[in-house]
Formats: structure tokens, sequence, C-alpha cells
């Protein structure tokens, strides 16, 4: 639960006040001018959080979630996060764990251990936090060894045959030496069943180790050295499509066609393609069904590593306290995947020990603190030095029946939609020899190479980026009087990259279509159907004209990021602060072949893969952020108020448009674009240069508040109004350049996972049992969220309809807690609901017909699927400790 000085007045309680570090130095967190909650041991412990995706119960202005792979979780404070699967992304809410960055947040969904607190920071943290806290940053603290000799133990079962096994050790080796031993194991059922090949998907199979070593040779110096491994090997992640039941905008996209010529205006040309090739029917009306269709021999299967060692030297000089945190880690997750999402096989990720994405980073940090002009001056200066690697290999390919597919999709949502036959060749039932004139012998040949397309695709792609980071920064807090801090931080920050890529591609049916049918692109009557023939040959730059191509480019970067604030205590349990900050998120490479061009022309005709290089790079992302708050503190209770502002420039947004990956850096235009950002042009809508502003803007207010009347009594309550929202014009660069349209319903609307509403609460009751010594345990919490929209694109289709989640544990614990017997149920209620709803890969019918659906948008007729989030789970967990 949020923590923000609770158990502040000893006097009434036998707890000491949580001390963060947010700040650079311990502070009591009543002392800290910043929006921040702490979430601690026993919290954690109540909840069931084993990763920080359990923190959404606790804290109201954080979402966590996962998508198409763990490795991908996202974390968003106030609406704001970074989206989607791509790696070359950094977050906006970063990750650090025993002052360790790591490099990606999705990692903090491993096993955590034994915790001593979280730190959960709002608002950008660009002086202390860094390029990649431009909305806030979670810092883990694990337990430190101990020089007393201690051990904990933990069996946990539960449904879905759910099996958690956990320990730790502690104790001292010598005077001035202690140790600590961590170690986790996890396996669990999957929540979907894969009817086709007989497994389920989303399981557990996971360990996790710790081991520490803390070295005190004396008062002023405390050595801390930390290493740690993860082994993952689990199916993820599996998703369902989005039906009218779900989804009233879904209207009737998932019906049939009958008939399909002419194509019916309450009907889609692609359902009676899917069903023909094998998608059952009742697959598009699952509801929250979790049996799903898998094609024969696809799978889910996964294999992740993490691992790592930390050294953090603590060195008091005398006027100076000197701190050194230098570690480096290694992480690799590789996925594979049905990544269509259907029976029918039209893209897959195969497993293999060759395709993953991995990560090796080495970090310095040092810090120098001290205090000056008789402590009236606290000072720190710092510098901070990252080299991170990062290497993704890829090996997506087209399904083995992808060409039937490609040509039964493009048959059927069209003029040619009366020859529509998925059995015959090219799905042509008769092949009149005059039906494109003279280009009918070249078209016919088209449709062959489209229809001979399977398996084919990507060998082995491999991205590598080298980055660079490293910063100077300086916070320092000034005590103008007593009860009058003035906090000044500032820090420069140089970042630089260097990318390269080398393709293998096998898919030759591509070159073959567009040198059969790229000469009547300019042919008004065989346009359409020449496009579509290269478009669905080429989908994503798929294609052996870069089998064996390689690119390369760099970027860098210099950013000056900051923070001041005005604190003030009228009285001593009163504290009142208004705040300024700017950060940064580092810009870099999308790593994904589909964005250096479109699919129509050849490389060669636009001078080769290395001239589009450039394509790739994105800018950084900067905030600039207004807080003004209060914290009161007052024995058992205190509460927290925090107004904020913060207007965020070039906002990197990656989104699916059921076909690619895009990524723009979003700005707005000061001056209106008339609709332009609205429609379906990608050539309308571009902004003068010198109109170009901020593109989105997160402002609200947050209120946490805790109550202990008394020693075994604790209640807390969270509520969060966000508005976070794009400006009403927006462009899709900060030179102004037009907006995708496959975005043109962003422009005035809340950012995707973004509800503007959000309230939890807790409840922990543990009364004494008689005079035996033994206690019992009460403990519930709740998140109420109002409706938001999970795709990044906004199509209303992909919105979620407000909800409210509720977790409860009950046991009996012995004397001094030696033991305890809980009973525990997450999502007790088992409401049902979409972590991200997406486009389906590839699976959207013809648009020159008229169509009915609800509310027409976004007007075609694209299949939508969904993540769904976890069911209710129950069990009952066994402690002990001595």
């Amino acid at each position: 639960m949020p923590a923000f000085a609770q158990d502040a007045a000893e006097e009434t309680t036998d707890e000491p006040e949580i001390v963060v570090t947010a700040q650079g130095r311990a502070q009591a967190l009543s002392d800290v001018p910043v929006a921040i909650s702490a979430v601690n041991a026993e919290t954690l412990q109540n909840s069931g959080a084993n990763d920080i995706r359990q923190l959404n119960q606790v804290a109201p202005s954080l979402l966590v979630s996962s998508t198409g792979s763990e490795a991908n979780g996202s974390a968003r404070i106030r609406g704001i996060g970074t989206v989607g699967d791509n790696p070359g992304l950094e977050s906006s809410v970063p990750v650090f764990i025993d002052g360790v960055y790591r490099s990606r947040s999705g990692i903090g969904l491993n096993e955590l251990g034994e915790i001593d607190r979280i730190e959960v920071q709002r608002g950008p943290q660009g002086t202390l936090g860094g390029r990649n806290s431009s909305a806030g940053l979670i810092s883990i603290y694990s337990k430190k060894p101990e020089f007393q000799f201690g051990g904990t133990a933990e069996a946990t079962y539960g449904n879905f045959n759910f099996v958690r096994l956990g320990g730790s050790v502690t104790g001292p080796i010598s005077d001035t030496l202690a140790a600590r031993l961590d170690g986790i194991y996890v396996s669990r059922d999957g929540f979907y069943q894969d009817t086709t090949n007989k497994t389920d998907v989303n399981d557990r199979n996971r360990f996790f180790i710790r081991g520490q070593l803390l070295f005190e040779p004396s008062d002023d110096l405390s050595i801390r050295i930390i290493g740690d491994y993860t082994k993952r090997d689990e199916k993820c992640c599996a998703a369902i499509y989005v039906d009218r039941s779900v989804s009233p905008f879904i209207g009737d996209l998932n019906n049939l066609s009958s008939p399909l010529t002419p194509l019916q205006a309450n009907g889609n040309n692609i359902i009676n393609v899917l069903r023909d090739l094998g998608q059952p029917l009742a697959g598009f009306t699952p509801g929250y069904n979790r049996a799903i269709y898998v094609s024969p021999g696809r799978s889910f299967a996964g294999k992740t590593k993490d691992y790592g060692v930390s050294a953090e030297v603590n060195w008091d000089l005398g006027g100076a306290e000197l701190t050194s945190i230098t570690a480096y880690r290694e992480y690799r997750s590789g996925q594979g995947s049905d990544t269509d999402y259907s029976a029918v096989d039209i893209l897959y990720r195969a497993p293999s020990d060759n395709a993953y994405r991995q990560f090796h980073t080495f970090t310095q940090e040092l810090r120098l603190q001290g205090e000056a002009f008789d402590g009236k001056l606290d000072w720190l200066v710092g510098g901070f030095y990252a080299n991170e690697k990062l290497t993704v290999r890829d090996n997506l390919r087209f399904g083995s029946q992808y060409g039937r597919f490609a040509t039964c999709r493009l048959v059927s949502g069209g003029g040619l939609a009366g020859l529509y036959s998925p059995t015959s060749p090219g799905c042509l039932a008769a092949r009149s020899p005059t039906l494109f004139g003279a280009a009918t012998p070249a078209i016919y040949a088209a449709f062959d190479a489209l229809d001979g397309l399977n398996d084919r695709g990507s060998i082995n792609d491999r991205y590598r980026q080298d980055g660079t980071n490293w910063a100077l920064f300086t916070h320092n807090i000034v005590h103008i009087t007593d009860r009058l801090d003035l906090t000044l931080g500032l820090r420069y920050t140089n970042d630089k990259k260097d990318f390269g890529a080398t393709f293998t591609n096998d898919n030759t049916a591509c070159t073959t279509v567009q040198g059969l049918v790229s000469p009547f692109l300019t042919n008004a009557s065989l346009a359409a159907v020449a496009g579509g023939l290269i478009g669905l040959s080429c989908q994503g730059n798929s294609t052996a004209e870069l089998n064996n191509a390689s690119i390369s480019s760099d970027r860098g970067e210099d950013e000056w990021t900051g923070t001041g604030i005005l604190s003030y205590r009228p009285t001593d349990d009163l504290m009142v602060y208004a705040s300024y900050s700017r950060g940064y998120k580092a810009g870099g490479f999308n790593l994904d072949r589909s964005a250096l061009k479109a699919p129509i022309p050849t490389f060669a005709s636009v001078g080769g893969a290395q001239a589009l290089v450039n394509n790739l790079k994105f800018d950084a992302e900067l905030v600039n952020s207004y807080e003004i708050g209060a914290k009161y503190a007052t024995g058992p209770f205190s509460a927290s108020v925090t107004l904020f502002q913060s207007d965020f420039s070039n906002f990197q947004l990656n989104t699916f448009n059921g076909t690619v990956f895009l990524v723009q850096t979003v700005n707005g235009c000061k001056s209106s674009l008339g609709g332009a950002d609205r429609d379906l042009s990608a050539t309308t809508g571009a902004c003068p240069a010198g109109d170009v502003g901020w593109g989105v803007r997160a402002q609200g207010v947050e209120l946490e508040a805790a109550l202990r009347p008394a020693d075994d009594f604790r209640v807390t309550a969270g509520v969060t109004y966000s508005k976070t929202k794009y400006r009403n014009d927006i462009v899709g660069n900060s030179a102004g350049a037009p907006l995708d349209p496959a975005l043109r319903y962003l422009p005035g609307k809340n950012l995707s996972n973004a509800p503007e509403y959000v309230v939890t609460g807790s409840m922990a009751y543990t009364p004494a049992i008689g005079d035996s010594g033994m206690t019992a345990l009460f403990y519930v919490d709740a998140r109420l969220t109002s409706d938001y929209n999970t795709g990044s694109d906004l199509f209303p289709q992909k919105g979620q309809d407000g909800y409210a989640l509720v977790n409860a544990r009950i046991g009996v614990r012995g004397p001094d807690e030696a033991w305890s017997l809980e009973f525990w149920a997450q999502n007790l209620f088992n409401k049902d609901y979409a972590q991200v709803a997406f486009n389906s890969p590839f699976q959207a019918g013809g648009a020159g017909a008229p169509f009915n659906d609800a509310g027409n948008f976004p007007g075609g007729r694209q299949l939508f699927s969904q993540f769904l989030a976890e069911p209710r789970t129950y069990g009952v967990t066994l402690r002990g400790k001595f």
C-alpha cells in the first residue's frame, strides 16, 4: 500500500517511518517534496506481489501490462509509457533494482525475491533517474544480508496447479562479513488451452536465485556484492478475437458475408476466407473464452535468461560520503509465436536458440554528497556511464497457408469475388484469357507466384545496436530557513547509438511479382490488382531483394535536464511544495525492416536499403512538468495531494496497424490543421515548423492517504484523476510532417491505457488471538478503473469498460510470525478484461463496399484480437521463518 509517511510518529506506532532514497540520499518519505509512493515488504507479501504487475493494486497512478511477450512488459505512470514490442524503444518508466538500471521495464516481470521496499516515483526524474525516466521510475530494493542468523521458507499451492517454493537464509560469515541467499521456483499451468496442439499457453516455469555478500570492515565503509540468475521456460502469449459481446463497436466485423457476391453490408469476406482455410467459426465469437485455435505445429514456447552482478560501495570520507554502484548484466529472451493468432497458418516465429533479443549492459554510477555552510547546503554531485549492446535476431516467416490466404483475401474482397475458389490455384475458379486484357498472362503469373508464397521470409535477420551513455549531474538542497528549502538539480547527458542490420530472406515471390506487375501500377484499371498483388507478396518488406543486404547508421544527442523545487513547512506536520522538472527519453532506431519503405517499390528503385536507413531513426522525447503538492503526517494519519501538468514533445509512439509497426514522434501544431490530421491521406496535415509544440499533455490530481488507528489495523486509499491526451492538432515529427493516417483517431483523445480515474484501497487487520501470541490476518485490496482504450491507435473496437479488481487474504500466524498459514485469492470476483487489443495481423477484409460496422469506424473490415488479463487465482500459502 502507498506508505507516504505512514507510521510517521514512532510514539504512536511500533513501526519506524519508511526511508527512501528518491533524491539520492536517505530521507524519511514525508520529508521528500516529490510525488512518490513506497510499498513495504509487509504490504508486498499481503498483496501477493511477486513482480511489478501487482503494484497496480496499491499505486493508483501506475499501470503495468504485458502483450505479445513478457519481455516487452510496459509500465505507465499517469497514462504515459512506452507502447509495443519494439526493443529499439527505451522505457518511459525504467526499473532499477538495487540501484542498477535494467534495460527494459519488462525485466521487472521476473521474480523479485525477498524485497525490502519498492519506490514508485511519479513524473519525470531527469536529474537522478537519467535519460529514460520521462514519466517516472520504479526502484526495487532487496533485503540485505544480516549479521544475525535467520531464514525464511514458503510453499504455495493454487488453482491451475500453481506451485511456488521460496526460501532465504542469511547470517554472518565473520564479524565483518555477512551473506544472504534467496531462491524461488514457480510452476503453473497456462490460462489458455490450445485445442489444436493439445497444450496450454501462458504458463509458468521459472526459477530465481540471488546471492549477496555484505562487507563492513568499519563504520565508515560498506561493500555489498549481489549476483542473481533467473531462468524461464514458458509458453507466452496467446490472444483471442474481439467479438461483439466484448465490444459493441465490433458490429458485424466477425460475420460471414453470405453470399460473398455481392459483398454484403453486414458481412466480412475475410471471415469467409479464414473459415474456408480451417479457422473454426467458434473462434470468432469467443467472448472471454480462453480456448485458442493455433495452427498445427506452431508454438508459443520461449526461453529467458537474466543474470548479472553488482557491487555497491558506500564510504564515509569524513566531510563527504562516496557511493559507487558498478554492474554488469546479460539478458536474453526468445519467444516463438503463432503470430496471426488463428488456426490458419499465416505468420509465425519458430522457437529457436538463434532467434532472440539480447542485452549486455555495463553501468557505473558515482555519487559524492555532503554538507556545507554549517548544514545550510546539502550537496550532491555525480556521474553515470552505461554501455548497452542490444542484439535482435528475428526469424519471422509467412506460414504454410499464407499464399492461399493472400490470394483468397485479394479475390474475395473486390471485383473478382465471383471467381473465389479457395481450393483452386490462385483462389481463382476460372481464368479468362482476356480478363485483364494484354496484362492477363502477367497478372495470372503473379497470382500463382503469390499463391506459392508459403514458409518464406526471414531466415535470421540480425539487428545490432551499441549504445553509450554518460552523464554528469548535481542535486542540491538549500535550507533557506528551518522551514523553507530550495532544491536545484541539473544533469547533462550524452547519448550515442551505433546501429547495424543484416538481413537474410528467401521470399523470391516478392521480387517475382514486382517484376511481373509493377508496370501496371500506372494503369488506372489495373493499379488496384497490381498493387494488391505486390503488397501481399512483399508485406513488411519481406523480400529476397534484402537477402544478405546490410545497413548501418548512428545517431547522438546531448540534453540538459533538471529540476527546481521550493518546499515549505508551515507546521511540523505539513509540507507544501511547488516544482518544475524537465525529463528526457533517448531517441533511437526502429528495429523493424518494415519501416524502411512501403512494400510497393523495389529497394533498387529507391537507391537500396542503405539509402533508407534514416527512416528507422526517431528523435528524443522531451517533457516539461509542473507540480504543486502537500504532505501531511501526524501520528496514525498521513495524506498527500499532488496537482500535476506534464507536456511531452516528440512523444514516441509505436503502433501496429495490422500490417507493420509504425514509430512516430508525436508533436502538436499551435495552428489549426482543419481536420487534415484526421483523414486517410498521408500527405495532408503538415504544420509550419514554427508552430510545432508539445503533442501530449498529462494533467490531473493525485490523492493518497493512510490511517493506522491501532497497531493491528491499517487502511489506505488512493485516487488519481489524470487527463492524459493528445493535442487537438497533431503531427508526426518535430518538423511538422503529417501524421500517419493509421493514427487519425488520436487528435484530442486520451492516450491508450490511460484511464481518467483510478481508485485504490487496502485494509489490513491483524488482531491477536487471545494470549497465545498468535494473530489472525485479514487483508483486502481493490483497484477501480474508469473506461479506457487499450490500443495505441485508439480505434473504438479496442475500448475497455471500467472495472474493479479485488484481492484478498486471510490467515493465522504464530508467535512472532514464526509461521503462518494463509488462504488467498487474486482477482477475487474473476473479472474478465483485456490488457491490450490490437489489429489481427493481415486479417482485413475488402473495404470497397459499404459496411455497417458500429459507429462506422474505422470503416474497413479489419479484425481485432486481444491479450486477456489473468483470471481468478486462489490458493494456500504456508510460511515459516527463524
